[in-house]
């Protein structure tokens, strides 16, 4: 069986009982409840010792004398007098004054009581010694969690802010691959000879993009005339733009600004035509336009596109809609432009 020891506030009315670990647990929890049965055991000692007091001075009668004395180890008789107790609860309940018929046995008594008392008082101070020692124990033991943690937060606050630096430092990254993808694809679907053929697929929802303004135009990946010619690329409006605009087709022609511009003769005046391929290979829609040399469109690119410029009204939409051809086939259609490099 597990030795189990009583409080040591057991003589004021602490009944815990356990082992040494638990003991001392319960020493550190308690102190505030073995303060109040500390203030109650010494509020019961000064009441009985007014009662004995009165008693012994014939103001409280020998029979209630027996019954109000709480505490069995304070002899039955009283001497009066005064008595101070840590300096802050006083026992006044003695006269002033002594009677000169006194006996000496009621001297005795007092000296007895005033000496049991004196010891008790010095068990509580003992006591509220320790008590106030467990006290600053535990006063450093918060401290020393408080400062612990202060440094786990600067630690995780440390942390946080390498979390979001890698955070963004991802965010770059992906936004970098998505760009190299992006380059990627235009590289793959690009063209260095002046020959661009532009598939354009999910036509019927585009077109009601196009109707309801969501997504009015569509620009065409880059192509170049040659490998360091010039760098361009269509623009389509499927529900029409400027004269076109809700009746046709409006397809563009877009110069771009391109890495070897400085190495090119301007302005831009190149033959360009546009076919729109019927897919049953019966009737292609074709256009064409030589550049207006004194427009802006035609120029050396300032921006990243000039103004695009070629048919506003390159295919009415009554025949691009129409059973009678395969312009669009599986809500699909296809666009070519050809440039003529050599005139």
């Amino acid at each position: 069986m597990i030795n189990k020891d009583g409080c040591r506030f057991s003589e004021v009315g602490c009944s815990f009982r356990g082992s040494k670990e638990k003991m001392k647990e319960h020493e550190k929890t308690a102190v505030g409840a073995h303060m109040l049965l500390l203030l109650q055991h010494i509020k019961q000692l000064k009441a009985s010792l007014c009662t004995v007091s009165k008693a012994a001075n014939g103001f409280v009668p020998q029979s209630q004398l027996n019954v109000n004395v709480a505490d069995k180890s304070i002899p039955d008789l009283q001497i009066p007098g005064s008595l101070e107790i840590n300096g802050d609860l006083e026992v006044d309940c003695f006269p002033a004054s002594v009677p000169e018929d006194e006996s000496v046995l009621q001297q005795l008594v007092r000296e007895k009581v005033i000496s049991e008392l004196e010891n008790k008082l010095h068990v509580f101070e003992n006591i509220v010694s320790v008590l106030n020692k467990e006290v600053e124990t535990s006063n450093l033991e918060i401290t020393a969690f408080r400062r612990q943690s202060e440094l786990d937060q600067n630690i995780i606050r440390g942390l946080e802010l390498k979390i979001a630096e890698l955070h963004r430092c991802l965010t770059q990254k992906d936004a970098g691959l998505s760009n190299l993808h992006k380059s990627l694809l235009f590289s793959e679907q690009a063209s260095y000879d002046g020959v661009f053929l532009w598939k354009i697929t999910d036509v019927g929802r585009k077109l009601q993009d196009s109707v309801t303004g969501r997504t009015v135009s569509l620009y065409s990946p880059a192509f170049y005339t040659a490998k360091y010619g010039y760098k361009v690329c269509l623009r389509i409006y499927l529900n029409g733009d400027g004269t076109g605009k809700g009746t046709h087709v409006s397809l563009f022609f877009v110069v771009m600004k391109g890495d070897y511009d400085a190495l090119l003769p301007w302005p831009f005046r190149h033959k360009v035509t546009f076919m729109l391929l019927d897919q049953n290979n019966r009737e292609h829609i074709i256009d064409a336009f030589r550049p207006d040399l004194t427009s802006a469109s035609f120029q050396r690119p300032v921006n990243d596109m000039n103004v695009a410029s070629g048919c506003p009204m390159f295919l009415p939409l009554t025949k691009l809609q129409s059973p009678k051809y395969a312009y669009v086939k599986e809500d699909t259609l296809f666009l070519k432009c050809i440039i003529e490099t050599n005139s």
